[in-house]
C-alpha cells in the first residue's frame, strides 16, 4: 500500500467511525440526557492486515471557556501512525471542537494535521445567527438544517433515536470539512454480535459509501459497528482494499457514563 492510499484509508475509516449516526432523524434543539459524560476516553487500533498501522484516542472534558456566555464541552482527537507505518511515513493529527452543552452544537473546530513533511492547520467558527461557517479557505453559508465538524458530529449523533429504523433504510449526513459542507451515505445494514480486541458486543452494523478506484476494489464494501446500548459507541470498523484489508478496533474504553453491553475480555 503506498504512503497515501494508507492516509486516505485511515481518514475514510476514522470519519466512518466519527460521523456514523448523523443522519435526517427527528434532531432535537436541546438534549437534556446525553449518552456520554465529560471524562470520557475511548482508544482505538488501526490495522493493515496482521500490522498494527495507527492509533486514535477521542476525550470529551468540561471547558473552562464559555461561548456566548454559555457552558461547553471541549473534545480531543487525536489520530498517530504505529510501528513500521510510524517509521516510514509518521503521520500525528489532532482535531478539537468545542460543543454547546445543551444543543451539542460546535462553535469552534480547530485541527492540525501533520502526515510526512506536509503539515495543515484550519480554525473553523459556526455562526449560527448569520447561518455561515469562518475557516481558512473563506467563509461558507449554513444552508439549513444542523452541520456539525469532524468531532461534534459522532458526539452528537450518539444521541438519536436509532429504534425505528429498518435494514436497507439508507440516509444522508452533512458536516463541514476543508472547503465545504460535505455529505455522506450511509445504509442500516442490522444487528450483529460483533467481536473485538477489546469483547463481543451487541451491534448496529452500518455501510457507508466509498468510491470504488486505485485503492477500493469494485465490490468493496465499508462496515461499521456500533454499540446497541445507550452508549453508541463505534467498536469496529472494516474495509476491504485493492490489496488486502483495513480494519480499525476500540481497544480501551474508560469514563463511560453507561455500562457496555459486551462481554469485556479480562
Amino acid at each position: 500500500m503506498t504512503k497515501r492510499a494508507f492516509i486516505i484509508l485511515f481518514s475514510i475509516v476514522t470519519a466512518a467511525a466519527l460521523f456514523a449516526f448523523r443522519q435526517f432523524l427527528p434532531m432535537p434543539d436541546r438534549i437534556d440526557d446525553t449518552a456520554f459524560k465529560a471524562g470520557e476516553r475511548l482508544n482505538y487500533r488501526l490495522k493493515y492486515g496482521i500490522f498494527t498501522a495507527a492509533e486514535a484516542h477521542l476525550k470529551i472534558e468540561d471547558s473552562d471557556v464559555k461561548f456566548d456566555g454559555r457552558p461547553a464541552y471541549h473534545i480531543i482527537a487525536d489520530g498517530n501512525t504505529a510501528g513500521t507505518f510510524d517509521v516510514f511515513y509518521k503521520v500525528r493529527n489532532r482535531y478539537e471542537s468545542y460543543i454547546d452543552k445543551s444543543t451539542l452544537l460546535p462553535y469552534l473546530y480547530t485541527e492540525n494535521r501533520h502526515e510526512g513533511s506536509w503539515h495543515h492547520t484550519d480554525k473553523v467558527s459556526f455562526d449560527r445567527q448569520d447561518n455561515k461557517v469562518t475557516a481558512g479557505q473563506g467563509v461558507f453559508p449554513l444552508k439549513g438544517g444542523k452541520v456539525f465538524d469532524f468531532p461534534s458530529a459522532y458526539y452528537f449523533a450518539r444521541n438519536l433515536d436509532v429504534s425505528k429504523l429498518k435494514v436497507g433504510d439508507t440516509f444522508d449526513m452533512q458536516y463541514f470539512l476543508d472547503d465545504g459542507v460535505q455529505t455522506l451515505s450511509i445504509t442500516f445494514a442490522g444487528r450483529e454480535k460483533v467481536k473485538t480486541a477489546l469483547g463481543t458486543f451487541n451491534c448496529l452494523k452500518f455501510n457507508p459509501s466509498i468510491i470504488p478506484g486505485r485503492i477500493f476494489r469494485k465490490n468493496s464494501k465499508l462496515y461499521l459497528w456500533v454499540t446497541d446500548d445507550n452508549n453508541r459507541i463505534p467498536v469496529k470498523a472494516h474495509v476491504e482494499v485493492v490489496v488486502g484489508s483495513l480494519t480499525m478496533e476500540l481497544t480501551n474504553a474508560t469514563g463511560l457514563k453507561f455500562p457496555l453491553n459486551g462481554q469485556l475480555k479480562n
